[in-house]
């Protein structure tokens, strides 16, 4: 009987092996699977990998694939087929949201992580992704011609940066003390290099971008609001600056003379001159890297393995915009690395409840393995098993930018010839009009896409 307990060790961990092999990151981390793409991304041919990106779809990781698709579709300028994947992601989203109790494929892969690690868990991005899905379809669509579509999409992305806000006051308070100093550390640590963020949801950048497509499509009221709400999560940047004060006067808002005060008189076009409104974004958001906390449970090893970010993602520098006769330089409106890094600071009392439900699940099967008569052999076999598994979960959108900054000015009507970073474009100004120019930097490659409104 003994015999046969120990010969079915090997089926069992072969079994869950092969149930991991359903979900590419359970023994392969994430961003080595993405290396590929983001290669791809910095070359002439954006889209290498989209296919198989798209082939990602269907799986438990849906959502991310269909995210990491979208991006890449919209770098390459492909707006239509990012349309198509950013709805893949939001469907996934929406249906997450709807569902009133937790499907027995989610108990299974629940109870996998137990035997295994998080990434058997289907993702679900933080916050911060799902609200720049819409803020980025939101661009989609208006790139792509379409004013009501983007406009939906500024309200919902408007809509979830509240929604995520009521999310994390509620979360909060189930969680609040962490009784491990290892992990505590990391979190003081992950909060310094980050800024300090104190939101990883609330984001000037998103708030900017809906701002000015309200203004550009006509609702200057909203557009003020949003901005201020981007001034008050950037309170540096003089772009965001200058159109409070513009709006506030336009408007005959009561705040006008206080912004006045502080930020100066507000700048308007001369007869002939149309207004140009840079946003741009560079490289990649960092990835996921991970730390142990190794000890001893009834005198067997153990690793918990949790996910953390490396160095430090503090606001870069502006850069200098060339071409429109007088210099332009850019001001930072968000750090995305950051973002990232607070997200994961507040996830961290979750992770680390469920890791110590790990160890103690994989500590029990251990003691099992061993039997009655001191058999060894299944325990080692365990205890194998546990250092093969044990993976922090390092999943996150790797295709966003690190960062992304704002500029914009009132220039005569002409063609101009614009240098930015490692690219050059033509750019044409209307009187009147707004000529929107969104730039993505990608490492060795400048992509510019203009629209004028």
């Amino acid at each position: 009987m003994r015999l046969r307990r120990f010969r079915c060790w090997p089926w069992l961990l072969l079994l869950l092996l092969l149930q991991g092999c359903a979900y590419n990151s359970v023994l392969i981390a994430y961003p080595s699977q993405l290396a590929e793409t983001k290669k791809a991304l910095n070359s002439a041919e954006p889209k290498a990998t989209i296919n198989k990106l798209a082939d990602g779809i269907s799986s438990r990781d849906g959502l991310l694939y269909a995210e990491e698709a979208g991006r890449v579709a919209q770098i390459a300028g492909d707006f239509t087929a990012s349309k198509d994947f950013y709805q893949a992601a939001v469907n996934d989203y929406e249906k997450y949201d709807a569902q009133a109790q937790i499907s027995l494929s989610d108990v299974g892969a629940k109870g996998s992580s137990l035997l295994v690690n998080d990434n058997v868990i289907p993702y679900r991005g933080p916050g911060y992704e799902r609200i720049l899905v819409h803020q980025y379809q939101a661009l989609n669509y208006l790139f792509s011609g379409d004013t009501a579509g983007a406009l939906v999409e500024v309200r919902r992305s408007n809509e979830l940066q509240q929604l995520e806000q009521q999310r994390y006051e509620a979360s909060s308070k189930t969680v609040q003390q962490m009784e491990n100093g290892t992990v505590s550390a990391e979190m003081a640590r992950l909060s310094q290099a980050s800024g300090n963020l104190t939101s990883s949801f609330l984001s000037a950048y998103s708030y900017y971008v809906t701002g000015l497509l309200h203004e550009l499509l006509g609702e200057a009221n909203d557009a003020f609001i949003d901005y201020r709400k981007a001034a008050q999560l950037a309170p540096e940047n003089p772009y965001i600056q200058q159109d409070l004060v513009r709006l506030a006067k336009a408007l005959q808002m009561p705040q006008y003379d206080e912004f006045r005060q502080r930020w100066g008189e507000a700048q308007h076009p001369a007869a002939n001159q149309g207004k140009v409104v840079f946003i741009v974004e560079q490289g990649f958001v960092p990835y996921k890297d991970s730390f142990g906390v190794p000890f001893t449970i009834n005198g067997n090893w153990q690793t918990i393995s949790l996910p953390t970010y490396r160095g430090n993602y503090l606001s870069p520098s502006g850069d200098t915009i060339n071409g429109l006769g007088t210099p332009l330089v850019t001001a930072p409106v968000v750090n995305i690395g950051a973002l990232a890094m607070t997200a994961l600071k507040e996830q961290l009392p979750w992770l680390l409840a469920r890791q110590v439900a790990r160890v103690y699940a994989k500590s029990e099967l251990a003691r099992q393995a061993e039997g009655r008569n001191g058999q060894t052999v299944g325990s080692v076999l365990m205890q194998i098993f546990n250092v093969v598994t044990e993976q922090a979960d390092r999943r996150s959108w790797l295709t966003l930018p690190a960062a992304a900054q704002i500029a914009h000015s009132y220039v005569n009507a002409g063609t101009y010839q614009i240098n930015l970073l490692h690219g050059t474009t033509e750019i044409q100004v209307q009187r009147g009009k707004t000529t929107l120019v969104w730039v993505i930097d990608t490492g060795n490659v400048t992509r510019f896409y203009t629209r004028l409104i």
